[in-house]
């Protein structure tokens, strides 16, 4: 039986409305842009193809969150049942050690809600790997889960959080009421367990547009965050990562309510940026989902756009070289400055 966890109480519960992911596809495809395979040819690139060897396994554990974002691709909630089962957990584990791939990514949902998330932290690192936590900060804030800053500090653990604004009100916008008072709190105990000062503790932020616009440069706006988040709350955090708004699940959604889904699709295909393309994360990154099966990034993963095995039958071989599965959602990690 899953553990029952609380909201945040300002959260609501929302009613999954949004399209399965097939229908997304095919919303996506009847949007007037050019495919993206095409535009990579008329820019003189060749066909996106993995590189050798894979760089970052990423796992997406399950969908389950303590928060429910207006802008999540995962679509994930407090009501998300999905969970990556032992049997997954293992062959994740064992095909990053076999494989021998530096970095070990956790993703969710909230990551750490799934049961074997802390036996996973100590095995990866026990054998050598590079971990990230991709955490949303208020999951600590819960009381079973107030260990997670000096756990993760003890195993070295890179934490990538999602930050909207240093203001409460861009933060509080889209990922709801009361989140960016206890986004800080968090933050400032990561802060004290030496994350964002020690070399060694690295303290990412994720900062996405509140809008259907492209993000600011991630080097102009950097020294902003860093200078405003020291001066009102004394936070400090390692690097600052800027990310376009995925065209899909729930953003899709709103695109769709508010009609600017066309707009948007045109401001990213306008923006394309041929030299973004050398650093797709698509290139280095395995990406599997809760149930074993295999995709070239999360949101592939998101889109149902699989790859021919699992986990469970996998092996390096399989892997090298292998022709990228691509759709007009990779307008958004190929315009401007890129997001991956």
């Amino acid at each position: 039986m899953l553990e029952k966890i609380s909201l945040i109480p300002t959260l609501q519960r929302r009613k999954h409305t949004l399209a399965s992911p097939e229908a997304q596809r095919r919303i996506l495809a009847e949007v007037p842009v050019p495919r993206f395979n095409m535009t990579l040819a008329e820019a003189g690139l060749p066909t996106l193809r993995a590189a050798p060897q894979v760089e970052v396994l990423q796992i997406n554990v399950g969908r389950r969150c303590n928060q429910t974002c207006h802008h999540c691709h995962v679509d994930a909630g407090p009501d998300r049942t999905e969970v990556m089962p032992p049997e997954v957990v293992e062959a994740c584990l064992a095909f990053l050690e076999r494989a021998a791939i530096p970095t070990l990514d956790i993703t969710g949902g909230a990551p750490e809600l799934h049961p074997a998330f802390d036996e996973v932290v100590r095995r990866a690192r026990a054998m050598g790997r590079h971990v990230i936590d991709r955490c949303n900060l208020t999951i600590t804030r819960l009381p079973n889960y107030a260990y997670l800053p000096a756990f993760l500090a003890e195993h070295q653990v890179e934490v990538i959080a999602s930050l909207p604004h240093y203001a409460i009100e861009g933060t509080d916008a889209q990922r709801g009421n009361g989140v960016f008072a206890q986004s800080i709190a968090a933050l400032q105990e990561f802060n004290a367990r030496g994350y964002g000062r020690d070399p060694a503790l690295q303290l990412n932020l994720i900062v996405n547009p509140l809008g259907p616009e492209l993000p600011l440069p991630q080097a102009s706006i950097e020294d902003e965050w860093r200078r405003e988040l020291l001066q009102r709350y004394d936070i400090q955090f390692t690097r600052l990562y800027t990310l376009t708004n995925m065209p899909i699940s729930r953003y899709l959604e709103h695109l769709l309510a508010t009609g600017e889904l066309h707009t948007y699709m045109e401001l990213l295909v306008n923006n394309f940026n041929p030299s973004t393309v050398e650093g797709l994360m698509c290139k280095t990154i395995l990406s599997v989902g809760w149930d074993g099966r295999l995709y070239d990034c999360d949101f592939n993963q998101m889109l149902d756009m699989a790859l021919p095995q699992t986990i469970l039958e996998l092996t390096p071989a399989n892997l090298a070289g292998r022709v990228i599965r691509t759709g007009a959602h990779c307008y958004a990690c190929t315009a401007a400055a890129g997001s991956t």
